[in-house]
């Protein structure tokens, strides 16, 4: 196995590790609190919950350099679901094509192709994008432990490892 399959795969772990703990956490939302947020300039938590489960898939479409309509089509694909176990569902499946993706490259490819998001005005390389996409969840994740502990879950940060 080369070092660039090694630090691929480590990435790929710790985005899993996210997806996982974002599965439990996503687990102890009721249905009286979707409508939670915590300020008026913050998104609520069903909309940060759907952000967030669909970072994978999103992030994919935009690396993939899919148009903005694409990516609009997908962040809205859910918007109607509050079923926590279909929002992990979701995330799960996305996490799985992401990782498909990025396994696929070859590691000339994984280290100097560059593609440009729809929204940018320049490409970033396979490997900047996949470390972008583990900030990006592990970013959000702690925005909805902090959503949940304001809402009065008795987590602590045991529940992130």
């Amino acid at each position: 196995m080369s070092n660039v399959s090694i630090i691929r795969d480590h990435l790929l772990h710790e985005l899993e590790h996210g997806v996982i703990s974002i599965q439990r956490l996503v687990g102890l939302i009721t249905p009286e609190q979707w409508d939670y947020r915590p300020q008026e300039n913050m998104r609520s938590l069903r909309e940060l919950t759907h952000h967030l489960v669909m970072i994978p898939a999103t992030d994919l479409a935009i690396i993939q350099e899919q148009d903005g309509s694409e990516f609009a089509r997908i962040e809205s694909s859910i918007q109607d679901v509050t079923d926590p176990q279909q929002l992990c569902d979701s995330m799960q499946q996305s996490y799985k094509a992401l990782k498909d993706y990025m396994v696929s490259l070859n590691k000339e490819d994984f280290l100097n192709k560059s593609t440009k998001a729809f929204y940018a005005e320049e490409g970033s390389v396979q490997v900047k994008w996949l470390i972008e996409v583990v900030t990006h969840v592990f970013h959000h994740r702690a925005q909805l432990f902090n959503y949940l502990k304001a809402l009065g879950h008795d987590i602590n940060m045991f529940i992130l490892y």
